[in-house]
């Protein structure tokens, strides 16, 4: 286990980067490769940690022997509560945990390598504007609302305009308003379109929507995914009714 005392992040900067792969392995192993993770936190083993990696890995590990340890320790235990509560609570649990570890080691490398007040308030105000893994595994963060309904409020819309433009053809004057009229309706819900995406965080990774990238919605949860954190293209997209998250499609009895 590397744990990352390899690395040291001296820079503002670098402590965010190395913040942002340890927290895109942990939220990995809490959504869409929580089938592994949940096997590998068997309760007849011994306490075991979740660790995230500057990689954008994730570990379940047992502690580091050494004490103190190079870096702040992760919470002990995770497997021996995962038979005893709802898994959705435990995984919440973990990632509050793991919330509470990823704040931790980045300000451990503050103090360690001397970030005054500035840098610190730096250093938060930047892993603030990113969602917890709680947030993210709860679906608390927030999230437009559904594609279908917004196609089908757009369409509605167009409809009742379309049908002023024919009530309106005695006068050609009127006829230009309707279309005028018509035509900003459009623009107002682009952009109002626009904005609840660009609230929209992924399930996966976390991260902001972009307009550049190609999105999919699970029709379960209702969690908005990139399209390359879940592995679907948008010809294969095309082809598919109803589509299940990587987490939903895993959800089975548990005993």
């Amino acid at each position: 286990m590397d744990g990352g005392a390899a690395y040291n992040p001296r820079t503002v900067e670098e402590v965010f980067r190395d913040f942002k792969g340890r927290r895109a392995g942990m939220i990995k192993a809490l959504t869409t490769e929580v089938e592994e993770f949940y096997r590998q936190c068997d309760p007849e083993k011994e306490n075991l940690c979740l660790y995230g990696f500057p990689s954008e890995q994730w570990e379940v590990n047992l502690p580091a022997e050494e004490v103190p340890p190079e870096l702040p320790e992760p919470a002990l235990g995770i497997n021996f509560a995962r038979d005893g509560m709802q898994e959705k609570d435990w995984l919440s649990l973990v990632a509050v945990h793991s919330d509470a570890w990823l704040l931790s080691v980045a300000f451990y490398f503050g103090s360690r390598f001397g970030f005054d007040k500035a840098d610190r308030k730096r250093l938060f105000n930047m892993i603030n504007e990113l969602p917890t893994i709680f947030e993210v595994v709860t679906g608390t963060a927030k999230k437009p609302t559904k594609e279908k309904s917004s196609v089908s409020n757009h369409s509605s819309n167009k409809s009742k305009s379309n049908s002023k433009v024919q009530r309106d053809t005695e006068s050609q004057t009127k006829y230009s308003k309707a279309v005028e009229s018509k035509d900003e309706d459009e623009e107002v819900l682009e952009e109002e379109d626009d904005e609840e995406h660009g609230d929209t965080l992924c399930g996966a990774c976390g991260e902001n929507y972009a307009a550049d990238e190609f999105w999919i919605c699970c029709d379960i949860c209702e969690k908005w995914f990139h399209g390359k954190c879940v592995k679907i293209t948008p010809s294969r997209a095309e082809h598919i009714k109803q589509y299940k998250c990587p987490s939903c499609s895993n959800k089975r009895a548990r005993p």
